[in-house]
């Protein structure tokens, strides 16, 4: 049977790498920095930047004081080694316990440091500090933008609490245990480096793809990251961003079926007749996701010369009410799923008056 003090070294080892790097058991049960000191570090959508400055600087301080944890629990486990009394302990212990306290002190005192000058000293706050120019004063307005866009339910939002990628209107974001890496939209060059496949996912259990994104910014004050995530998520990244990701030559990225038919979609509404826009009539926002002007309208077309005349296809007499993204995406969730081979071909109801269109009646509003 194993002795006391070695069944405890084991488990605080486990504990500790599973505290560290957090499997989704341990964020389930609430064993995380962020939960366990949640009513002091406050709300992520009220202040972002605040926010993360509290948590990285608390979560060094909690990770620092590991191997003093360490040192106490062995005094209970192992109270044959006298170990409260540290003049009774051998001289590899006393040097254990001096070098936990000096970590524990550092981090204290590197963090005071941070904290003077309302945490501009702070490594999150200098980052900042570089976006700085005629637009924002100072690192503090860079961060009231940041936290306003964050607001936002339309940012992009992907992975776990340590290693979260945000993409607003503006910044490009990587939330990291101690950091945040912070790079601005129209400086930003993203490049796909990376892609691997992974047989089967714990969590959907269905084949997945990872890809790695580069982030390069010009500003040459600004570090280049790498972001992760799913090639599911792709599309709805590439939406987001305002300047187009470039792909290694030897990168493959496998996109889903529904976003594939987008894709097709898409490129066949730029081939359709583009509806001109009445003068006296205005665009409003999409009522699907109300984020971007409607600019679908649906117009039968596919009973002129050269379509099949024995279509199911009504006109619709809705105003633009939808943009193309939107209704794509409506037109995929009305398919046979199993069957995605009869997609083009297929004719769905109009969302607002459940007039039958296909994908030759979508046109682009002009």
């Amino acid at each position: 049977m194993e002795s006391p003090d070695v069944t405890f070294t084991l488990a605080y080892i486990v504990f500790t790498f599973c505290f560290v790097f957090t499997p989704n058991e341990f964020r389930s049960a609430g064993l995380t920095v962020q939960n366990l000191f949640s009513s002091w570090l406050g709300s992520e959508d009220i202040g972002f930047i605040q926010y993360h400055v509290k948590r990285s600087s608390l979560t060094l301080l909690v990770h620092s004081s590991i191997p003093l944890g360490y040192y106490a629990g062995m005094c209970i486990a192992a109270p044959e080694k006298n170990l409260p009394y540290i003049n009774q302990v051998s001289a590899g212990w006393q040097a254990f316990l001096g070098l936990s306290l000096c970590l524990q002190l550092l981090s204290v005192g590197l963090i005071f440091y941070w904290s003077r000058c309302r945490w501009s000293n702070h490594p999150i706050s200098r980052a900042l500090q570089v976006h700085t120019g005629p637009q924002w004063a100072g690192w503090g307005a860079v961060a009231t933008s940041i936290n306003t866009e964050f607001r936002r339910i339309d940012k992009f939002a992907s992975g776990a609490p340590g290693a979260r990628v945000i993409v607003t209107d503006t910044w490009v974001m990587k939330v990291t245990t101690y950091y945040v890496h912070v790079a601005q939209q129209t400086d930003a060059h993203l490049t796909v480096t990376e892609s691997r496949q992974h047989q089967m996912s714990p969590d959907s259990g269905t084949p997945t793809q990872t890809l790695t994104l580069r982030v390069a910014s010009i500003n040459q004050a600004v570090n280049p990251f790498d972001i992760r995530l799913m090639s599911t998520e792709y599309s709805e990244l590439r939406e987001k961003l305002h300047a187009p990701i470039r792909s290694a030559a030897n990168v493959v990225i496998h996109q889903t079926i529904n976003d594939r038919f987008l894709d097709t979609f898409r490129a066949q509404a730029d081939l359709n007749q583009p509806y001109l826009l009445p003068s006296e009539m205005e665009v409003e926002l999409c009522i699907g996701c109300m984020q971007v002007p409607a600019g679908a309208k649906l117009i039968r077309l596919c009973c002129e010369e050269g379509y099949d005349s024995g279509s199911e296809c009504r006109q619709c007499f809705c105003r633009p009410m939808w943009c193309l993204s939107c209704l794509g995406r409506w037109f995929s969730s009305r398919q046979d799923q199993d069957r995605p081979e009869t997609w083009l071909a297929s004719s769905v109801p109009c969302p607002t008056c459940r007039s039958k269109f296909c994908i030759l009646d979508v046109c682009l509003v002009r």
